[in-house]
C-alpha cells in the first residue's frame, strides 16, 4: 500500500540550537591542541552529541570532571550563577553557549531576585533550562517556586503584589496559556511576560505540527526522547487525535505504524540535524512513499551571532 509523506516546512533546527552546536565546533577548530568540556549535552539530542563527541568534544555531567584551567562549554540551556562562579574557581576558560532567549529570562529572573520578588517559574522540575533559570535567584529559595500546570497554581501561597513569573521556552504553547491564565487570575499584579516565554520557534513548530497532524494519518517526529520540545511535538500531534511517535532517527520505524495509513505527517524537533530529516524521508520512499507534500507555510528562521572571542 502506497502513502503519501507530509512534510512539515517549518522544523528542525532553531536559531538557538544552530548557535550551541557552531560555538562547540568552532572551540574545536580553535583549540586544537587541548581538550574541550561541554558541560551537559550541548543540546538534547544524540545525533549532534554523537557528531560532536566524534570531533572530539568531551561532555561532562559534574564540575568534578574537568581539570582546572580547561576549555569548557556550558550547554544551550543555561546554567545558575553558582555553576559559573564554581567553573570561574576552577581557572576555566569558559564559552557560553546558553541560547540568547533563555539569556534574556536569565537577566529578568536575576533581577526579580534582587528586587526581592517571589518569583514562579512554569517548567518542568529537573529540565536543565529550569535549573539554570532558578539558579539566576540569588536570594532565599523559599521565594522561587516551579510549577507546571494551571491546578498547581491552586497550591501556590505567594505574595501577588510582589511577585514575577517566567517560563521554560520549550513548553506546550496551549497548557502554558492555561497556566498563565490561572496564575494571572489568582494574582492580577504579578509581573511577568504578556502571554509566556516560550520562544517562537517553538511556537511556529508546534503550528506546524498541528496543521500536520490535521492532514495525516500518523505523524513522525524526529528527536530524542530527553527533549522537551520534541515530546510537546509530540503531544500536539495527540492532541489533535492523530497517532505519533517520537523517534531518533529510521532504524526505529517499525512496520505496523504504517498499516492502512494513507498519509504520513514528518517533522522534527529543535535539536534534530536535518540529516535525520532526510534519512526518514529517503527510507519512505523506499518503503511505500510516493511523494513528499511540503505542507505550512514558511517561515524565516533567525539567526544568532557567536561569542566575539570565537569569531
Amino acid at each position: 500500500m502506497s502513502f503519501t509523506v507530509n512534510l512539515a516546512k517549518v522544523r528542525g533546527m532553531c536559531a538557538g540550537v544552530d548557535r550551541a552546536i557552531k560555538i562547540v565546533e568552532r572551540t574545536l577548530e580553535l583549540y586544537k591542541d587541548r581538550k574541550v568540556y561541554v558541560y551537559h549535552e550541548v543540546v538534547h539530542n544524540r545525533h549532534v552529541v554523537d557528531d560532536l563527541r566524534n570531533l572530539g568534544a568531551v561532555f561532562v555531567e559534574s564540575l568534578d570532571e574537568v581539570p582546572d584551567r580547561s576549555v569548557l562549554i556550558f550547554s544551550a540551556h543555561g546554567v545558575g550563577i553558582e555553576t559559573f562562579k564554581r567553573a570561574e574557581a576552577k581557572d576555566l576558560h569558559i564559552i557560553d553557549a546558553t541560547c540568547p532567549v533563555v539569556k534574556g529570562i536569565h537577566h529578568k529572573m536575576n533581577r526579580a531576585s534582587k528586587l526581592g520578588l517571589d518569583a514562579v517559574v512554569i517548567g518542568h522540575k529537573g529540565h536543565q533550562e529550569v535549573i539554570g533559570t532558578i539558579g539566576q535567584y540569588t536570594g532565599p529559595l523559599n521565594k522561587v517556586h516551579v510549577i507546571l500546570t494551571k491546578e498547581d497554581v491552586d497550591e501556590l501561597n505567594i505574595d501577588g503584589k510582589n511577585a514575577f513569573f517566567a517560563t521554560q521556552t520549550t513548553l506546550s504553547v496551549d497548557e502554558t496559556k492555561l497556566t498563565v491564565e490561572a496564575l494571572k487570575k489568582k494574582y492580577p499584579l504579578i509581573q511577568g511576560p504578556v502571554d509566556d516565554d516560550t520562544c517562537k520557534a517553538t511556537q511556529v513548530r508546534q503550528n506546524a505540527v498541528r496543521e500536520l497532524a490535521m492532514c495525516s494519518d500518523i505523524v513522525l517526529i524526529a528527536g530524542s526522547a530527553n527533549s522537551s520540545n520534541s515530546n510537546r511535538l509530540k503531544e500536539v500531534a495527540l492532541s489533535v487525535g492523530t497517532r505519533a511517535f517520537l523517534i531518533d532517527d529510521y532504524t526505529q520505524l517499525k512496520d505496523e505504524w504504517f498499516e492502512n495509513v494513507s498519509s504520513v505527517g514528518l517533522s522534527a524537533g529543535a535539536s534534530a540535524p536535518e540529516y535525520v530529516v532526510d534519512d526518514l524521508v529517503n527510507y519512505l520512499l523506499s518503503h511505500g512513499a510516493d511523494s513528499v507534500i511540503p505542507i505550512g507555510s514558511d517561515f524565516k528562521e533567525k539567526s544568532f551571532p557567536l561569542p566575539k572571542e570565537l569569531l
